[in-house]
């Protein structure tokens, strides 16, 4: 006889994110028949500002309290639909769990109940659930593979979308790969972010943060940039490319010149190529400028991972930059891929990229979060848990990280409560494995030519 711990209760409110808009929040109570105690489990979805046009849909009232950006809708969904059919429920049953909201929902997107409410209960179940067990959420999801620790892609200095300054780059990052373990890597990368911090401020740039908790100074270009985070690196006492690597985020679906109706695909047609507007330097490049233009950073800076280098419908570009840098730098689709089983299998059948970003928001549930991670490890993808520039303390995705192995993580600067809560959960999983973690920050990315 399989065991039952039954649901409940499911609730939910409106809380707000670390950009001060609204959230969802669920809270999901279950009964554990071996103690007759309820547990209860409690998940906040974060929200992106950069996202691409195939992520699931964030249901917004799009009324006038909040600027049209409150929850009140999802909340009601949680409360009103979701809960009559899952109150009863057996909440070990996962997988059944979240098929039942997804077909309850009847859409592709999640556009009826909203992405945002289904995964608030998805989470909430799982972690209500593993309370119940009496079990870390890392080891419920994961059982005793479960030991990996993740290297941080922590973000120290923002653009694009995540900052009001001049440049175009959404994300720079550093990658402790020469760390011995995740405490330590988090030392490094903490000490490096700190460095930055005098640097900009010897020069006289601003050292006000981005949304991610990354420096948002001004600059001229993107070498300009990198120059300051080497300049950083070495003022930490560390060297680039042995204990320190970088990571970009170009995130590249935010430069389409001011399109109209399928000027993508006619401009497509007729140059073979994506055209791409800057909108801070106002400079115009075409998909092969752009790869020229990351072979050259590749060359000089030890850049060992970009994500979004092109747009999310750039699959002649995509196939190009992999076939020409695939072997030397990790390629994360973000917008490309979308943590959708569709659009991996898609990029592995074109061979388009080599890393998916995971981004739990962008399919709605856990069960399809950890498909997309399963199917990704099975062609050989890399696979990043990634936070969203919108967050809460939840700190759900440094227990995915390790559940799942991912062996890499994107939560942002060590810097605001927010991205520091995934940090600080990391080391507790860290402690509590003991000798079993497994940290190897060389291995996390998978590259054939370069270290």
């Amino acid at each position: 006889m399989s065991v039952y711990y039954e649901i409940r209760k499911i609730n939910a409110r409106e809380i707000l994110d670390s950009r001060g808009n609204p959230t969802v929040e669920a809270e999901v109570t279950v009964h554990n028949p071996n103690d007759d105690r309820l547990y209860t489990g409690i998940a906040a979805v974060p929200s992106g500002a950069s996202t691409g046009q195939f992520e699931a849909v964030e249901l917004r009232d799009g009324e006038k309290r909040f600027h049209g950006m409150g929850v009140q809708q999802a909340v009601k969904n949680i409360r009103e639909r979701i809960a009559p059919v899952l109150v009863g429920k057996n909440a070990l049953k996962q997988s059944a769990l979240d098929r039942i909201m997804v077909e309850l929902d009847g859409t592709e997107n999640k556009g009826n109940l909203g992405a945002n409410a289904t995964l608030a209960v998805s989470i909430a179940c799982a972690k209500a659930a593993a309370n119940a067990l009496q079990l870390p959420l890392y080891r419920y999801l994961g059982g005793i593979s479960a030991k990996r620790m993740p290297v941080p892609m922590m973000n120290i200095l923002n653009g694009g979308a995540h900052a009001g300054n001049s440049i175009d780059f959404q994300e720079f990052m550093i990658m402790p790969v020469g760390a011995c373990c995740f405490r330590e890597a988090l030392r490094m990368g903490t000490e490096v972010y700190h460095s930055l911090r005098k640097v900009l401020k010897e020069k006289g740039l601003s050292t006000a943060v981005g949304d991610e908790g990354g420096f948002a100074p001004d600059a001229d270009s993107v070498e300009e940039v990198l120059e300051l985070l080497v300049e950083a690196v070495n003022r930490a006492g560390y060297e680039c490319g042995r204990d320190i690597s970088f990571a970009l985020d170009v995130a590249a679906s935010e430069w389409k010149p001011e399109k109209k109706e399928g000027m993508m695909e006619s401009e497509h047609k007729i140059t073979g190529q994506v055209q791409y507007h800057l909108p801070k330097s106002g400079r115009d490049y075409s998909s092969d400028e752009l790869i020229d233009m990351y072979k050259n950073m590749v060359s000089k800076y030890p850049i060992i991972s970009i994500e979004d280098p092109l747009d999310e419908e750039d699959w002649k570009g995509w196939e190009k930059i992999t076939k020409e840098l695939g072997d030397c730098v990790q390629l994360v689709g973000d917008d490309l891929f979308v943590t959708n089983t569709e659009r991996l299998a898609k990029g592995i059948a074109n061979r388009c990229g080599s890393s998916i970003l995971i981004k739990m928001n962008q399919i709605g549930t856990l069960s399809e979060t950890i498909d997309a991670i399963q199917l990704a490890h099975k062609w050989s993808y890399t696979a990043v848990a990634s936070h969203r520039s919108g967050e809460t303390e939840d700190a759900t995705i440094a227990d995915l990280a390790v559940a799942l192995n991912c062996g890499q993580i994107k939560t942002g600067a060590p810097c605001r409560s927010e991205r520091v809560a995934k940090y600080n959960q990391l080391l507790r999983i860290e402690e509590e494995l003991g000798a079993e973690a497994n940290y190897d920050g060389r291995s996390a990315v998978k590259l054939h030519k370069k270290e």
